[in-house]
């Protein structure tokens, strides 16, 4: 079909989802007040299709569907036709995937429901073939059956309608009341022992196929180890790491993880490489590098930046959202290899690279090769008489060659736009590196990045947050979980940089986010504003999806920031948020991955660090480098009554003090980096915690 033979609204967006169906035979409309109004003057129901850029289903679906022109016609006639990025309005795809979820029992993307012109859902699904499959309608049948009952039988749409509308409000409605204090030792060691049982001990992850990163779980096994010494935690957190890193749903030419694995051993991924997912691992295996000092693990993370520096990240300093899972219409083309091509690449080297990346000349998948790495490197290195080192060598010399081969090849779609949380978790992610590996250039990307932020992402008439930007901001203000994000980003910067100006920051948000988005108790954050009007309803998000839970996140930054400033009425309400998700976080611990890591912070406490020296820059970076994972601190060069955490604590010219504290209470001040190495590990070793 001439992709210019027709033209829709969608052609004035921005969003690359939304460009991607702007010629469309269907009439698609964005979401907006003038798509909802015509829906009501022409009392026709709203089909709401929802996806995201590198969604190869949606890509599919448009293909076999949307591109053809009786199935426009269908659409057109019946229905109000809105297309929605989920990225853009995560919220409306939060309500709907609810409730087709509801209807169906599950869900995913492309997402498509049907809704009075009251915004009220009564049927939907995910993807539907062009004609019928099995015991599956075609979605030509599925238009057409929706639009008569949507005429015939109005009465029983509607009591539909308000029925599941009821549900979605009841489910949104919470009974949680915060558990005992004194018990989150038990929930502690039971969310671990839980973790640990339903773990695949064979190829790592969690449950069986799909098998998707989970990061958080990883991070709570890594964290409790440390504080625990438990190694049966341990061992679990790096064999999923490894398979992970070995698998095919690591690049290992180019860096970076794509989104998820099909298969219980992490070969087959889909392909799409997303931001946040990446963000989420650097994090992970930069911790991982400092707990296990496995240099694979810092490898891995670094090449991982790289693959965010060379592929996602703009002129401007934003960080972009996405890397799409096909290329030339097919799925994962420009990361797989014919056996052929790498011989001709590697020529007599080929042989040793095919054997460790598992290549063939009948493929491992689909007819071509995904390289993944079934075996460790010691393993072939041991079978072709080399040392580790010489076949690391070795093949990163041939993943040079191959990466630039793969160069010339058509690239996947790039989805450009900018998103506020996932950029904030970028930033999280390299002050972590950058306190784990030293690397000024980390350091200077997050400051970039921040900066970009704090120029087209802050709202200057309402003093709010923006949601996205693509070449120009866009017009949604920001969601729960971009405030926290951020939140938590500053305080990250303060910490890498010395710079409480961060510090203040963080503050004035957190106390804009309680205006926002606080629930009628305040306890917990709903996920929209008061203000936003073009949504059913508004929903308080708890669980973790691909992304952190943003109330997990604020009752993590109240908590950090109640000691910074001195804010008792904060820590009261992080904690009592923490301890209304326990039995939560015990029983889903996998869903609930960041209230897990919360209870750590309540079970174990937060490391309060004061460095004052008059070369408290170079003191800094040494204090990063150790792994403290509740850590906050402050550094200065003069004494200061400002800060709560400074109160009290002088210094005299040449003088050297690190203080070492929990709730205000301090050590005697080490006087050098070695003695406050010292006093860490000794105070680490005796497994002190606050409510001992």
């Amino acid at each position: 079909m001439d992709q210019h033979k027709y033209t829709n609204n969608l052609v004035h967006e921005t969003s690359p989802y939304l460009l991607q169906h702007a010629h469309n035979p269907v009439n698609w409309h964005a979401w907006g007040h003038a798509a909802l109004q015509k829906a009501k003057e022409e009392d026709k129901p709203v089909l709401v299709s929802i996806g995201y850029s590198a969604c190869h289903w949606c890509h599919v679906m448009e293909r076999e569907s949307f591109e053809d022109e009786e199935t426009a016609r269908i659409m057109n006639e019946h229905f109000i036709n809105i297309k929605i990025d989920r990225e853009e309005r995560p919220d409306i795809d939060h309500i709907y995937m609810d409730a087709v979820q509801a209807i169906t029992g599950s869900g995913g993307w492309p997402l498509h429901v049907f809704l009075t012109p009251g915004l009220k859902p009564f049927y939907g699904g995910t993807y539907f073939p062009p004609k019928p499959m099995a015991s599956r309608n075609s979605w030509q049948q599925i238009l057409l059956a929706v639009a008569n009952a949507y005429k015939e039988k109005r009465g029983e749409i509607t009591e539909q309608a308000e029925s599941l509308t009821r549900h979605l409000q009841a489910s949104n409605k919470l009974s949680l009341r915060p558990g005992n204090l004194s018990a989150v030792y038990e929930t502690a060691d039971a969310i671990a022992g839980n973790l640990i049982q339903i773990a695949d001990k064979e190829w790592g992850g969690f449950g069986q196929a799909p098998k998707f990163p989970h990061t958080f779980s990883i991070l709570y096994l890594l964290r409790y180890y440390f504080f625990t010494g438990n190694e049966a935690s341990l061992k679990v957190a790096t064999a999923s790491l490894d398979k992970m890193m070995m698998g095919g749903m690591y690049d290992h030419v180019g860096g970076g993880f794509c989104r998820y694995s099909t298969d219980r051993r992490w070969q087959i991924p889909h392909f799409e490489k997303m931001l946040y997912d990446n963000a989420l691992l650097i994090d992970v295996y930069t911790e991982a590098y400092q707990v296990t000092k496995n240099t694979l693990y810092a490898n891995v993370a670094q090449e991982t930046i790289k693959f965010i520096e060379a592929e996602l990240t703009g002129p401007e300093g934003g960080f972009y959202s996405a890397l799409d899972a096909d290329s030339e219409g097919i799925e994962g083309k420009y990361y797989t290899w014919d056996k052929q091509e790498i011989d001709a690449l590697l020529g007599k080297d080929s042989e040793i690279f095919c054997r460790l990346f598992h290549v063939s000349e009948a493929g491992n998948w689909e007819g071509t090769n995904i390289l993944w790495q079934p075996e460790t490197m010691e393993t072939i290195a041991s079978e072709y008489g080399m040392d580790k080192q010489g076949l690391w060598n070795f093949i990163e010399n041939a993943k040079a060659i191959l990466l630039t081969a793969r160069q010339k090849r058509i690239k996947p779609g790039l989805d450009n736009k900018v998103l506020l949380p996932w950029n904030a978790l970028m930033i999280i992610a390299l002050c972590k590196a950058y306190a784990a590996f030293g690397r000024e250039d980390y350091l200077n990307l997050a400051k970039n990045n921040i900066a970009f932020i704090e120029k087209f992402l802050f709202n200057m008439n309402t003093g709010g947050l923006l949601h996205s930007w693509n070449k120009t901001p866009g017009p949604q203000p920001a969601f729960a979980d971009g405030y926290a994000t951020l939140i938590k980003a500053y305080i990250f910067m303060s910490q890498a940089t010395a710079n409480e100006d961060y510090l203040w920051k963080a503050r004035l948000l957190c106390e804009r986010c309680i205006e926002l988005f606080s629930d009628a108790e305040g306890l917990f954050f709903y996920f929209t504003s008061e203000g936003q009007a073009d949504i059913l309803l508004r929903k308080i998000e708890l669980y973790d999806g691909a992304t952190p839970s943003g109330n997990a996140l604020m009752a993590e930054n109240l908590l950090k920031l109640s000691v910074y400033f001195d804010v008792p009425a904060w820590r009261q309400r992080s904690e009592n948020m923490i301890l209304s998700m326990t039995v939560f976080s015990e029983k889903y611990a996998v869903s609930f991955g960041r209230w897990s890591l919360n209870i750590l912070l309540l079970v174990y406490g937060l490391k309060e660090i004061v460095v004052m020296a008059g070369n408290y820059p170079f003191l800094v970076k040494q204090v990063l480098s150790e792994y403290i994972p509740h850590r906050l601190m402050q550094a200065t060069g003069w004494p200061s009554e400002g800060w709560p955490l400074l109160k009290g604590k002088v210094i005299l010219s040449n003088q050297t003090k690190i203080y070492i504290c929990e709730s205000y209470n301090c050590l005697e001040p080490a006087t050098s980096i070695e003695e406050f190495k010292n006093q860490l590990y000794s105070a680490r070793d005796k497994k002190v915690n606050r409510l001992a």
